[in-house]
C-alpha cells in the first residue's frame, strides 16, 4: 500500500494535479486514495527523500515549489549519471536490446502523433533504462531511479506543450545509431549535448513565466 501511496501521489505531482507549494495532510490524501494514514505517510517520507515534497517539523508540509536552481542542478547531476550509464553501458548492448530501444522510440513518436505525455515519457523511459541496465552497476541504477520524480516532474512541464519531442527523436535515432556501433565515447557525448539542449528549453519556459510575473506586477 505504501508503493501504491507513493506512486499515485507522485503521478499527481508530476502531472501538477498537486501544484507546486501546495500543502499536503496525510489524513486528506488517505480519503481521497481510500487507503489508511500508515502507508500515506510512509509514501510521503519517500517522496521528501526524492525531493517532491519538504517538511518543516510543526509548520507544514508540502510540495516542493520548482525553482530555477533547482532545476538547474538535478539537471546537472542526471547528466553525469546519464554519461556514466553511456560509457559503461554501451559495449554491454546485445542486438536484442538495440532493438528495444528502437521500438520505444517508434513507440515515442506514436506517443507524440497521439498527444499523450504520460506515454511519451514511458517510451523515454524504456529506452534510456534498457542502457542503464546494460551498465550493470545497481548503484547507479539507484540514484538515477532516485532523481527520476524530479525529472518527470521537469519533463512533464516542458512537454506538456510536446515542444522539443522531435528534437528527441531525432537525438536517439543518432544515439541508437551509436550504440549499434558500440561507440559509447560518441554516444555518451551527444547524450550529454542533448541532455544541455533540453536544460535550455527548460530554462526558456522559466523566463518565459519570469516575464508572465514581471508584466502582471506592473
Amino acid at each position: 500500500m505504501s508503493d501504491v501511496a507513493f506512486d499515485r501521489i507522485c503521478d499527481a505531482i508530476v502531472t501538477g494535479e498537486l501544484a507546486p507549494g501546495s500543502k499536503v495532510r496525510d489524513s486528506d490524501l488517505a480519503d481521497q486514495l481510500g487507503l489508511s494514514r500508515t502507508p500515506v505517510r510512509e509514501a510521503l517520507a519517500r517522496l521528501i527523500d526524492t525531493g517532491l515534497v519538504e517538511a518543516k517539523p510543526a509548520a507544514f508540509t508540502r510540495v516542493a515549489p520548482l525553482h530555477r536552481a533547482d532545476v538547474e542542478s538535478t539537471l546537472a547531476v542526471l547528466e553525469v549519471l546519464d554519461q556514466l550509464a553511456v560509457r559503461t553501458g554501451v559495449p554491454n548492448l546485445t542486438p536484442d536490446m538495440i532493438a528495444l530501444m528502437r521500438t520505444a522510440n517508434d513507440d515515442l513518436a506514436q506517443a507524440i502523433k497521439a498527444d499523450d505525455i504520460a506515454a511519451a515519457l514511458a517510451a523515454d523511459d524504456i529506452l534510456h533504462g534498457v542502457i542503464v541496465d546494460a551498465a550493470g552497476n545497481p548503484l547507479l541504477e539507484r540514484l538515477i531511479q532516485q532523481v527520476h520524480p524530479q525529472i518527470h516532474r521537469i519533463y512533464y512541464r516542458k512537454f506538456s506543450s510536446l515542444r522539443g519531442w522531435q528534437d528527441a527523436l531525432d537525438h536517439h535515432d543518432n544515439l541508437i545509431r551509436l550504440c549499434a556501433k558500440g561507440d559509447s565515447d560518441a554516444a555518451a557525448e551527444i547524450s550529454s549535448q542533448h541532455r544541455r539542449f533540453l536544460g535550455g528549453l527548460i530554462g526558456e519556459l522559466f523566463d518565459i513565466d519570469e516575464h508572465s510575473s514581471a508584466g502582471s506586477s506592473r
